[in-house]
């Protein structure tokens, strides 16, 4: 008996188990360049390895959350938070009958445009970036698999598939209002993308809340003031817990409690449109994948928390400034003195003729530790080059 499932196979299986408006593997618009299909994956499982196996994804393992990497081994990096994105929107998809691996697909590849020291590193590229195109992280993913990326003789990037490069320019967080120019932005994302949307926003308040808990920047008494948090501590039992565990427990609470609000109201809100097929959703004016009122408004009153007590926190913004003017020297240095950079770096300059975003790119792709051995070798006289 073979028991080796094949491509053709498993896009029969998608058929069986998928709800008629998930994305289909068999209906995807392809890639950029043709390319022989895989005998054994579908298209999106196709994507998964790519995006795993490029050097942008292995970076992300030094990128900042919201901690910079030396400031302790346990804290969140945009690697694991990627991961823990991934989780939580196969877990959504996989309840709402969408598709798992397309999901899966956007959430690995969501973040591959972040600069180092988080949202720090785009707002100064941004600001030196104004007279030349600006920089946009979604913009930047896109910009990663699609043209960053050297790893094929035919073509540059990863060349994935329509679907997921669509999820990723239209990523939308409360931080991240992406331009969708050439992606339909008229219409809404796929399902699956919106899933990744609200995984996202789900991870990063419980894993930041987590995190501030655990450098101590968050003091537990002021979360007295978070419903959220109030419940959570008093279901999972708190006051009777050692605080690691406690802490644990009650963020653990606090995922799964939006995770299932997230699944009870997406499913409402498709039971009540009836779409038949995936651009029904997509042509929908609104996003299908959400939360609840209740929800919206405890995950807001969490958010804005985390805002005020926690990214706003003089340790975190010392971070974040020391961080935006080592990363304005570095632009400033490469771009006064273009000999400074790495040859293959002055060679994509020359080809394309746009100094200012060759250097933009250059920076959005180092890892913290990199960026900072950069500045060290260019301004300390004794350090080596």
């Amino acid at each position: 008996m073979n028991d080796i499932r094949y491509r053709k196979e498993l896009e029969s299986l998608e058929n069986q188990r998928l709800a008629s408006f998930a994305m289909r593997s068999a209906a995807s618009r392809g890639r950029r360049f043709p390319e022989e299909e895989s005998i054994s994956r579908t298209c999106y499982q196709r994507d998964i390895d790519r995006i795993v196996h490029s050097r942008a994804f292995r970076r992300l393992e030094y990128k900042t959350q919201v901690f910079v990497n030396y400031e302790g081994d346990h804290y969140r990096t945009r690697l694991t938070h990627t991961f823990e994105v991934s989780m939580v929107a196969r877990a959504l998809a996989r309840s709402l009958a969408l598709n798992e691996d397309l999901t899966e697909a956007i959430a690995l590849a969501h973040d591959l445009g972040h600069t180092p020291f988080g949202h720090a590193g785009e707002e100064i590229l941004n600001e030196l970036m104004v007279d030349h195109g600006g920089f946009e992280h979604n913009r930047q993913s896109l910009r990663v698999v699609e043209y960053l990326e050297k790893r094929y003789p035919r073509f540059d990037g990863l060349n994935l598939t329509w679907e997921v490069r669509e999820g990723l320019i239209k990523h939308a967080s409360a931080f991240d209002h992406p331009d969708a120019d050439g992606y339909e932005p008229e219409k809404r994302v796929s399902l699956e993308g919106q899933v990744v949307n609200l995984a996202d926003e789900i991870a990063y308040n419980c894993h930041d809340l987590e995190d501030g808990l655990r450098s101590r920047v968050i003091d537990w008494k002021h979360l007295e003031a978070i419903p959220i948090w109030q419940i959570a501590f008093q279901e999972v039992g708190g006051q009777s817990l050692e605080p690691d565990i406690a802490r644990h427990e009650a963020v653990r609470f606090i995922k799964d409690y939006f995770v299932k609000d997230a699944i009870r109201s997406s499913a409402d809100a498709i039971k009540n449109l009836s779409p038949q097929t995936p651009d029904d959703a997509r042509n929908h004016l609104t996003c299908l994948i959400g939360f609840s009122m209740h929800a919206q408004r405890m995950i807001h009153e969490l958010s804005t928390f985390l805002l005020h007590n926690f990214y706003f926190h003089y340790r975190v913004i010392r971070m974040t400034t020391k961080a935006k003017w080592f990363l304005r020297d570095l632009f400033e240095r490469y771009t006064t003195t273009q000999r400074l950079l790495p040859d293959k770096i002055q060679r994509y300059i020359q080809v394309s003729g746009d100094k200012e975003r060759v250097i933009c790119d250059y920076i959005a792709g180092m890892t913290d530790r990199f960026a900072l051995d950069e500045y060290q070798k260019l301004t300390d006289p004794g350090s080596r080059i």
